[in-house]
């Protein structure tokens, strides 16, 4: 990373192009290290469960190791990163990659769910109980995660913070950690896959989303027509003869104002395809459980109708002789009553007899 000594006055500094971002690396930093741990690990979490033999999305492993990992890596270790601290155009680029893009596709690598999958016994305990702590709670609270993210750019660029990272690696390299983690925290329970808590329902995300558009434009329009550079005379002291840091702060501010709104309507087509793919499951899983109720229903019919059928065939030749039993002896008891008491009955004698 260039420095103000070195800078100033250094005519081996050469006008910043496409070339550079392949000719200029740094593997020595932070950053970089963090990416290869993490990229290894995730690795090893997909080796172990296809070993075992688990499925895992081959689109989630591209998203965070290649979307995610890798433009991290494409403006933190290559040439965007040798001249963050000569361009503010180049900065800014670096900004909306590690606040806005890296997060979103980090986000869709669902590392969370995947380290929950591998791990067992205490560690996956310990890390249930971290994603479901109070303290991430109220970090990943919607609201909270987006005062944070919206606050960020404009802590950094309106106080003197700015010129301090630009003196001191140190603070310049913690700002690019500070800014991945707040963009994480934003866009991890809006768009991540993984069990994380105060999740949203998806309109309250796509207005989430909407609300930050404005404050991506506040941002852009105030630098593009801000007089003061920021950083004060950090960069007219480079005296750099093909650069000048007005024109390149105008570029800054266009370069937000346009990557914010192109990365939030991005945002919220995922979302809505999100959106899309959880009603259709929704509705499967709606159509499976009343197919079970009918075929439960249909059971259950079929069983009483075999039950039915059954009682009557049982009860039907009982009825037929208990009737004959109960009914025909009675009737021949009855006539043979009637006949001895006609028998029985006295012969009055004729009156008109003698």
């Amino acid at each position: 990373m260039p420095s103000l000594a070195d800078a100033g006055g250094n005519t081996e500094l050469r006008p910043f192009t496409a070339a550079a971002i392949f000719t200029h690396f740094n593997l020595v930093s932070l950053i970089a290290v963090g990416l290869l741990a993490a990229a290894a690990l995730y690795g090893y979490g997909v080796w172990r469960l296809r070993q075992r033999g688990d499925h895992w999305p081959a689109g989630r492993t591209v998203a965070f190791v290649a979307g995610g990992l890798g433009s991290v890596a494409a403006v933190s270790v290559t040439g965007i990163e040798a001249y963050d601290t000569t361009l503010i155009s180049v900065h800014m680029v670096q900004h909306m990659v590690l606040s806005m893009i890296g997060p979103i596709f980090l986000a869709l690598g669902a590392p969370t769910t995947l380290a929950l999958r591998v791990l067992h016994g205490r560690p996956r305990k310990l890390l249930l109980a971290f994603v479901h702590s109070r303290y991430v709670r109220v970090l990943t609270f919607p609201l909270v995660a987006f005062g944070l993210f919206i606050a960020n750019p404009f802590v950094l660029y309106f106080t003197p913070l700015y010129r301090q990272t630009l003196e001191h690696a140190w603070l310049h390299e913690f700002i690019h950690i500070h800014f991945m983690v707040t963009g994480c925290l934003f866009f991890w329970p809006l768009l991540g896959l993984d069990p994380l808590p105060n999740r949203w329902p998806y309109p309250g995300r796509a207005l989430l989303m909407v609300l930050s558009v404005p404050f991506h434009t506040v941002l852009g329009l105030t630098i593009m027509q801000q007089k003061d550079l920021l950083g004060g005379d950090w960069y007219p002291n480079l005296h750099l003869n093909w650069m000048d840091p007005h024109s390149d702060q105008v570029t800054a501010g266009g370069i937000l104002w346009a990557g914010g709104e192109i990365v939030s309507v991005t945002m919220l087509g995922i979302l809505v395809i999100q959106w899309v793919r959880q009603s259709e499951r929704e509705a499967r899983r709606i159509d499976r459980a009343l197919d079970r109720a009918e075929a439960e229903d249909a059971a259950a019919a079929a069983a009483t109708a075999g039950t039915a059928a059954t009682g009557i065939g049982a009860a039907g030749p009982a009825a037929t002789n208990g009737a004959t039993t109960a009914g025909g002896p009675a009737e021949a008891g009855d006539a043979t009553a009637a006949k001895i008491t006609t028998a029985e009955k006295p012969v009055r004698p004729d009156p008109d007899a003698g």
